[in-house]
């Protein structure tokens, strides 16, 4: 089966043909920068498969918004929060998880100001 063309690398100024995006040198760099700006080491613990498996779990098995529910409206939930952060002592227990759309999600981070200062 006939392969792809590869493509010009997407770096700026990178003459190099890829199959990817990047080419090797430019994806170490990229992925480099992500990691030291986007992702401090601590999230990436918090946040790795383990979260991802429980969070599918929870949005499973409560699949509306619980702060939409409250009001009578039916939206689907696309993000679990944690009541009590990680970074202030929370757990990933049920009783520490709500399911939320993202409206209200960012709606509640943004009181808390957890996020936003």
């Amino acid at each position: 089966m006939p392969r792809k063309p590869k493509r010009p690398c997407s770096y700026p100024g990178c003459p190099r043909l890829t199959d990817g995006r990047y080419c090797d040198e430019h994806q170490k760099l990229t992925d480099k920068q992500y990691n030291k700006y986007q992702r401090n080491p601590e999230h990436r613990k918090r946040y790795g498969r383990a979260w991802k498996r429980i969070r599918d779990r929870y949005i499973k098995a409560h699949p509306l918004c619980e702060e939409c529910y409250k009001e009578n409206k039916f939206t689907p939930a696309e993000e679990v929060h944690h009541i009590i952060p990680l970074s202030k002592g929370g757990t990933n227990d049920d009783d520490n998880l709500m399911s939320l759309c993202k409206a209200c999600h960012s709606s509640i981070t943004a009181r808390s100001g957890d996020r936003w200062g």
